[in-house]
């Protein structure tokens, strides 16, 4: 039998890859590629396969050869855009996506994929005409809207924002996330009430998108400085910096808190909700063990596990925090130490601002830390980052179990 022609193998994958069949498509991809390695086709939609995995250098790779051979070729241009965006070269993607929309104009995603990375990138008003075309392409889906009220948010529209997330919302009855989203931005515009937490999924998703520039940005434009800070209380509060301590690192990330941490650690954990983030701890190589969870649902499992449990800025996305106090409570050994930030405010308990992240009462914190059965060693007020050109002002604390 004559080997099957190229095209219908690249059909057969296609289809494979629509319904759902990710191996089965890239099996087909790649026989293709055997017998035309040229196939431009074949390496954009391996391309596309590979971001639907997270694969971000696949998707470099394929993306950048696809339009080796077909330069011209839009959907191939959006691809690149696509992938670049998502490893975190925004200044590439924006001109990939502007040169893909030059010769499609009415590609919905590549124009919300454009304003997307103009908001990432800090030009929130840029970011506008692109998401406003991308909705009106698109009338009936919520994602475009949500993109649009973040962009409006940013660029200090909170009326415009929440009429977009309202129109997100109504749209949005098949798809529960989006809808969690949408309610969350609006609670943080003050048009809604504000849960007890953000939404598992959108800090998952939030922090996925943010992997590639996380440190960059964090440690460069805001000048983050939380984990020094945290680990410098800690030293003050009597906890040495010996290598003896089972620690874990709550919303760990890229492991910027993790190397702040190791100095006091004998074996150190990470826990985090976002899979992007663990990959790039992950290749710090100093962890011990990485976990992907929620900690209101991993710590409870974990009594009397660690001698060291710190969160650095990451108890601002849960607005209650009774429940994280007490689970991490249960999580210490005798004689263990807690240690976190908080965003601070005033007055209220807790409340969640434009920003999307709550900041929380000091002395209310201290007071469920002291319910929790955690008695304060140790609290300092400090600034934890530049936002917007302004200082964020926080707190830290360093607690240990009362008795």
């Amino acid at each position: 039998m004559p080997p099957e022609d190229p095209q219908a193998l690249l059909q057969r994958g296609a289809a494979r890859h629509a319904a759902g069949d990710v191996a089965a498509a890239e099996r087909l991809y790649r026989q293709v590629l055997k017998r035309r390695p040229d196939e431009p086709n074949a390496h954009n939609l391996l391309g596309v396969l590979a971001r639907q995995r997270g694969d971000a250098a696949g998707a470099l790779r394929h993306t950048e050869r696809a339009l080796a051979i077909a330069p011209e070729e839009p959907v191939f241009l959006a691809n690149r855009g696509a992938a670049l965006a998502e490893a975190g070269r925004l200044a590439e993607a924006v001109p990939a996506l502007r040169a893909a929309l030059a010769r499609r104009p009415g590609d919905a995603v590549a124009l919300r994929n454009l304003g997307q990375a103009l908001c990432a990138l800090g030009d929130a008003a840029a970011a506008l005409a692109p998401l406003e075309g991308a909705a009106a392409l698109l009338p009936a889906a919520p994602e475009p809207l949500l993109a649009l009220a973040h962009a409006r948010r940013e660029a200090g529209d909170a009326a415009g924002a929440a009429q977009a997330a309202k129109a997100a919302l109504d749209r949005a009855a098949a798809a529960p996330v989006l809808a969690g989203q949408a309610r969350f931005l609006l609670a943080a515009l003050g048009a809604a009430p504000a849960p007890d937490r953000a939404p598992a999924a959108y800090v998952r998703d939030l922090f996925d998108q943010f992997a590639p520039r996380f440190e960059a940005e964090l440690t460069g434009r805001l000048d983050y400085r939380t984990p020094a800070l945290l680990a410098a209380l800690l030293a003050d509060a009597g906890v040495a910096a010996a290598r003896r301590l089972r620690a874990l690192d709550l919303g760990c990330g890229t492991g910027l808190s993790g190397a702040a941490l190791a100095p006091f650690a004998r074996r150190l954990e990470g826990l985090d909700l976002s899979p992007r983030m663990l990959a790039e701890a992950r290749r710090r190589g100093i962890y011990d063990a990485l976990h992907e969870s929620d900690l209101l649902d991993w710590l409870p499992g974990r009594a009397a596990a660690f001698d060291l449990v710190a969160a650095a800025d990451v108890l601002n996305y849960l607005g209650d925090l009774g429940p994280a106090l007490a689970a991490i409570a249960g999580a210490l050994a005798p004689g263990g130490v807690a240690a976190f930030s908080v965003e601070a405010g005033v007055g209220a308990p807790f409340a969640l601002g434009e920003a999307m992240r709550y900041r929380h009462d000091p002395a209310h914190v201290a007071a469920l830390a002291e319910a929790a059965g955690l008695a304060v060693a140790a609290r300092q007020a400090v600034v934890l980052r530049q936002e917007k050109g302004a200082p964020v002002a926080g707190a830290l604390f360093v607690l240990r179990p009362r008795g």
